[in-house]
């Protein structure tokens, strides 16, 4: 029996589902990596190589404001404490906080049961006397009226105008008592020693007071006053009539104002002086009200300002980065104004058209950079 055999295609090409497909290589992938690789590398260590980027200002001379920047509080120019002369329970208050009241007006009642009752008895005794003094002078006067006539002797009448006079001395007694009794009682009446505006009232109605117990703290309503406290590093260069700027905190309105006086005390707990300025307007600021006030001692001119955070040990050895022409950086010892403020003046030690670094925790002396020109503060913040 004969197997058929199965007949090849004359065009000599394979079958489709017979070809063999030819293996990838891994060489080229491999190839491709290298070389994004070693790009890498290549920008890599060129941006290491490559200087830092530093932000520098060159140094100009310029007039500085020198300024005294401090926090202080409207206060009434004038201000007492009210207390009574007498200790006794308040009856009644008529006044509390933030009113306002006229000189003479009462404040407040204290108790005063007995100096009332002693009050109306010297009243009493003085009606009595008043009268007394009617009757005898009428006695008197019919007494002389029947002298003249002869019908009444010489001794009569000299013991009617007596009795008249006597009279007289005790009404002037018992005016003497009621006054003297109306002032004690009227000492249980407080009443304001000036016209102001009622800054405290630290008591209420039925609480027992004493001499020495503030009622009320009363501030004059037709002035105010800016108190500060300076540090007395800095109080010794302030006199009386320097010009200062003031605006309340969180405003935007500013005000003119002068030094008025200055303390000679040094608080030593706080190592401050105390120092009252004037506004050269009437202000409506209310007592307490917080106040941003700069003090002006006058311009200096051709100042190196730069910001204080370019200064590298500020407190101990002062020194600045100074950049060369090919960006080399330079520690220089530098002496600063003693003037506290936010930028500090360089007195010595830089000179204008240098470049001084404005980062130094960036950097190292010696290091090189590409230095970023910045500007610098055109004045002092808070001038």
């Amino acid at each position: 029996m004969h197997t058929l055999a199965p007949a090849r295609d004359p065009s000599g090409v394979k079958d489709p589902e017979t070809v063999e497909t030819p293996k990838k290589s891994g060489k080229k992938p491999l190839l491709v990596a290298a070389i994004v690789g070693a790009g890498l590398i290549i920008v890599t260590s060129w941006m290491l190589l490559q200087p830092v980027e530093i932000a520098v200002t060159t140094l100009a001379p310029r007039s500085v404001e020198i300024a005294l920047s401090v926090v202080g509080r409207v206060q009434s120019r004038n201000t007492l404490d009210v207390r009574s002369q007498n200790a006794g329970q308040i009856a009644q208050l008529l006044y509390g906080e933030g009113d306002v009241v006229a000189k003479g007006a009462p404040l407040a009642v204290i108790r005063a049961d007995i100096e009332a009752a002693e009050a109306n008895a010297t009243e009493s005794r003085e009606r009595a006397a008043r009268v007394e003094l009617a009757r005898v002078q009428l006695v008197f006067n019919r007494t002389e009226t029947l002298a003249a006539k002869g019908f009444a002797s010489p001794a009569a009448l000299d013991n009617a105008r007596a009795a008249a006079e006597s009279a007289k001395a005790v009404l002037a007694a018992a005016a003497s008592d009621r006054r003297a009794a109306d002032a004690q009682l009227g000492e249980f009446t407080i009443r304001a020693p000036m016209a102001g505006v009622v800054l405290l009232r630290p008591v209420d109605n039925g609480q027992v007071v004493t001499p020495t117990t503030t009622l009320f703290q009363l501030g004059s309503s037709d002035a105010r006053e800016i108190d500060v406290e300076v540090d007395e590093a800095y109080a010794d260069d302030l006199r009386p009539g320097m010009a200062a700027r003031a605006a309340p905190s969180g405003s935007d309105v500013i005000f003119s104002a002068r030094i008025a006086e200055i303390s000679p005390r040094v608080d030593p707990a706080t190592g401050g002086r105390s120092i009252k300025l004037l506004p050269d307007t009437s202000i409506s600021l209310p007592p307490g009200r917080t106040v941003d006030v700069t003090i002006v001692l006058g311009v200096r001119a051709n100042a190196l300002l730069v910001p204080r955070q370019a200064i590298i040990d500020a407190g101990t050895d002062p020194r600045v980065y100074i950049v060369s022409e090919d960006g080399k950086i330079t520690a220089r010892p530098v002496e600063l104004d003693s003037w506290p403020s936010l930028n500090a003046i360089i007195t010595a030690g830089a000179k204008a058209g240098e470049r001084v670094v404005l980062t130094p925790g960036q950097t190292r002396a010696s290091a090189h950079i590409r230095p970023r020109e910045t500007q610098a503060p055109a004045s002092m913040p808070g001038d």
